[in-house]
């Protein structure tokens, strides 16, 4: 079931849905390395991709597995996702548009689920991990990636503040130590962490998003008067561009 908030999620990324599948960002990655990896040798596996976007997880777990199904709330996001499949023969991709507050999956109906760049979108954060455990098998593995904030208050708030102007979908990047937590009260326990540095290009950042001028002017002018401790931790460059930090969690069920 999608509440305003999903379909206010769906109406924004609808209208990007191509440019996320074309994004070089989003396309590639040591993360992707990464769960390329955990899937690997694992043919029989059911994979959930939940909250798919551009569907980049589900293109490079597909050649792995026997089934991927990708799953979002905008479906004309599906909608690119299914031709790419079809366009590169992945023919064992599937769609689902829904929630991930409210899967309709059965329990404990994937080998693995893998999750990249979506959570700080939901609406309810620990609706969705809990959604992920429920659909998980009870040997199976869950892979969460995102981008976080930093634990210091004043990092934090300048994170959302220039997520939610380039964005106005954004809910929040969270903490790692708020990751943590939820996921241990959703039934996961962290195998492993890893923490990466993604360089964000200005012009082609608020592009994606196709952010009005004058919110891209607000970010400029708040990176602008920002203290040193939110540039130096941001690494923000003349032309606004720069770094924020980003977790992936190799988790199973507790």
């Amino acid at each position: 079931m999608q509440t305003p908030q999903h379909a206010f999620t769906a109406e924004q990324y609808g209208i990007r849905a191509q440019d996320y599948v074309t994004s070089a960002v989003h396309a590639g990655g040591a993360d992707l390395d990464q769960i390329e990896t955990v899937v690997s040798g694992k043919a029989a596996a059911r994979v959930l991709d939940l909250g798919c976007g551009g569907g980049h997880v589900s293109y490079r777990a597909a050649p792995h597995v026997a089934e991927v199904v990708a799953c979002d709330v905008t479906a004309r996001m599906l909608e690119a996702v299914a031709a790419t499949a079809k366009e590169r023969g992945l023919a064992n991709i599937s769609t689902l548009e829904a929630a991930a507050e409210a899967l309709p999956l059965e329990d404990a109906s994937f080998d693995f689920v893998l999750c990249r760049f979506t959570a700080h979108h939901w609406q309810d954060m620990e609706a969705g991990l809990r959604e992920a455990r429920r659909v998980l098998k009870a040997g199976g593995r869950a892979v969460f990636i995102d981008t976080v904030a930093p634990e210091d208050p004043v990092l934090d708030t300048h994170v959302q503040a220039v997520e939610l102007l380039r964005d106005a979908s954004h809910v929040r990047n969270y903490r790692t130590s708020e990751w943590v937590a939820a996921l241990a009260r959703s039934g996961f326990a962290v195998e492993e962490l890893t923490t990466r540095r993604l360089r964000m290009d200005f012009p082609v950042w608020i592009a994606r998003t196709r952010a009005p001028d004058a919110n891209a002017a607000a970010i400029r002018g708040l990176q602008n008067v920002s203290p040193p401790a939110v540039n130096r931790h941001f690494s923000i460059e003349p032309d606004g561009s720069f770094h924020l930090d980003a977790v992936t969690f190799v988790v199973r069920p507790a």
